[in-house]
């Protein structure tokens, strides 16, 4: 038999990572935890910015969120330290484009050819 809670909330493998999510929608329950705890929008303020969602359907994430609240804060961490890495390697690609680019990287009166990522050979006397 089905609970109501069980109406509102789905864990599909493949769907959302796996994670529980709002039944019928790519929303997570970790995303309506954040919004309430991060943003301090109430239910009501999270159905005003996503109107696909019911009542009902907020108040059940909320509640699978107290039933399971271990499992959605490891779900909350990974999702941080895997943005946090990507941030990371972000910058650092940032950085590295903007070395290979500046005018330092290339040897003085020697240019580069365009489209070129590697710098031009230089002579040795």
């Amino acid at each position: 038999m089905k609970t109501a809670l069980d109406k509102h909330i789905e864990i599909t493998t493949g769907i959302c990572g796996g994670k529980p999510r709002i039944a019928g929608h790519r929303i997570r329950v970790m995303d309506v935890v954040l919004w309430s705890e991060r943003f301090g929008w109430s239910p009501d303020d999270i159905i005003a910015n996503y109107p696909q969602l019911t009542l009902a359907d907020v108040h059940a994430a909320l509640t699978y969120y107290w039933d399971h609240h271990d499992e959605i804060r490891r779900h909350i961490e990974a999702d941080e330290r895997f943005a946090e890495a990507t941030r990371h390697r972000s910058t650092l690609s940032q950085k590295e484009e903007a070395i290979k680019h500046s005018p330092a990287a290339v040897p003085s009166g020697r240019k580069r050819k365009p489209g070129s990522g590697r710098q031009p050979a230089v002579a040795r006397s």
